[in-house]
């Protein structure tokens, strides 16, 4: 991993390194659960409001040892935003907006934090540190949106499939419940999932970045 290579040879890119990246992932989750609790509030399930999850609080979404394992290995999790089934009205199409949110959100994210970094940089700020929060909190955002959209559980992009096509797919989806950790530990040591993050986070940035150059 990045911060180990440096703690040796780069004490205080270390540390930057690190910073930066403790305060993306406290934007990134907070955004991303707060957008879950919001979006089951409006659709009429206050469970997540009323348990202190409508929040940009980080303290209220983080657990502790899922962001010492994302910040030592790259891999991490929240505190999950229980929703109660029962309070929403149309549940398959609302399981999908609730569970969508959260990745859209921390698409908005990035697209913002890409936008005020792709500026400063054509300001000709050469700040490093700056530089290096700011794209840290773009990219990781970006990279949390992508892997959440992953059709494999506890990710939003099951909760998404398995509302949509659980009466066509239920063994498919059965089995993606039982052995979904071991598939996601199987893709990510192979490699796969960075792969399919970095290659829809290229065609996303490309977006981006054909954007924000309309406006220079």
């Amino acid at each position: 991993m990045q911060f180990f290579s440096l703690l040796f040879s780069d004490p205080a890119g270390a540390l930057i390194y690190i910073l930066s990246l403790f305060l993306a992932m406290c934007i990134a989750i907070s955004f991303h659960e707060c957008a879950h609790a919001f979006v089951a509030y409006k659709l009429g399930d206050p469970t997540a409001k009323n348990l202190g999850r409508m929040s940009l609080d980080p303290l209220r979404h983080l657990d502790g040892w899922g962001l010492l394992s994302f910040l030592l290995f790259g891999l991490g999790w929240a505190k999950p935003v229980i929703v109660n089934s029962r309070n929403l009205k149309h549940f398959r199409r609302d399981d999908v907006l609730i569970s969508i949110a959260g990745p859209a959100a921390n698409l908005l994210i990035s697209f913002i934090f890409y936008g005020i970094t792709f500026f400063t940089i054509r300001a000709g700020v050469q700040n490093v540190i700056l530089l290096e929060v700011l794209s840290t909190i773009f990219s990781l955002n970006l990279s949390f949106a992508i892997f959440n959209m992953i059709p494999l559980p506890p990710l939003d992009g099951f909760h998404i499939i398995s509302s949509l096509f659980v009466r066509k797919s239920y063994r498919f989806l059965d089995f993606l419940s039982r052995y979904s950790y071991i598939i996601l530990f199987a893709l990510m040591w192979s490699g796969v999932f960075s792969y399919i993050v970095s290659w829809a986070g290229n065609g996303i940035i490309s977006l981006f970045r054909a954007f924000f150059q309309l406006f220079l």
